[in-house]
């Protein structure tokens, strides 16, 4: 494991530090989680690869770097951050669809979660599809701001299911939304204010299914963020190690 920091400062002088650790976990034979931390464009995102251990890695990376690719582009600064991030995922999802479709037939259903912020301003816009997570942590509470894309979530959301029960539901890991399963793909994206503080923890499930949201904000009250970063993963191979995990941190200050 390497603990990557990198500190950075937006053009409205908000600054941030940020820190991401990614590991295999124990029972896996590589790494199919994608990261990215870019300080000149306030972007940082972490996707969660699937189909196989070459499509998920094929997948996941992919969608990294064409989200970095749109974001790159001089025209992206003169939409608005919604429309960029709708463009961003929509053409990842295309681009690993059409390489499967058309270039690489063995890598057919492949896809990846993916999980991504974006700075623009005093304000953070934050896209996700698929079951990795962004929380905001705010000493000395945590909560979940995106909304996980999964069987498990629409069985609790529809009230057939109780909390009780997640444990034992085999369907649990089955996502219901992806990047590159199919062609288009329609991201949530939330905005929210930044104020000097505040802490997003993105995550792949190799966290968040292996340690329990309570765990992690005391993990985050316990330590500093950058150690916080180092302790999430540990805790998850503590806990088992199941699935790769990835952790990034961004805590933002004056």
């Amino acid at each position: 494991m390497t603990l990557l920091s990198v500190v950075g400062e937006n053009d409205t002088t908000m600054k941030f530090d940020s820190w991401y650790l990614t590991d295999k976990g124990l029972r896996r034979d590589s790494n199919q989680d994608s990261c990215l931390i870019n300080r000149e464009l306030g972007l940082f995102i972490v996707a969660d690869g699937m189909g196989g251990h070459m499509g998920g890695e094929v997948a996941s990376s992919m969608a990294v770097e064409t989200v970095e690719e749109i974001m790159l582009q001089p025209e992206a600064t003169r939409k608005s951050p919604r429309e960029v991030i709708l463009q961003a995922y929509e053409e990842a999802s295309k681009r690993i669809f059409d390489k499967a479709a058309n270039e690489r037939p063995e890598l057919a259903g492949m896809g990846t979660t993916m999980v991504m912020a974006y700075i623009r301003g005093k304000h953070l816009y934050v896209g996700n599809v698929g079951d990795s997570r962004c929380y905001l942590f705010k000493r000395p509470n945590l909560w979940q701001i995106t909304e996980d894309h999964s069987l498990i979530n629409e069985q609790l959301r529809a009230g057939v299911m109780s909390e009780e029960q997640v444990r034992q539901f085999v369907g649990r890991n089955v996502i219901t939304r992806s990047v590159g399963y199919e062609r288009e793909v329609y991201p949530d994206i939330i905005e929210r204010e930044i104020f000097p503080g505040e802490i997003f923890l993105m995550c792949s499930d190799g966290l968040s299914g292996l340690v329990e949201d309570g765990r992690i904000s005391e993990i985050l009250n316990q330590n500093t963020p950058d150690k916080a970063v180092k302790a999430c993963v540990e805790q998850a191979l503590a806990n088992g190690g199941d699935d790769n995990v990835t952790v990034m941190l961004v805590h933002f200050h004056e």
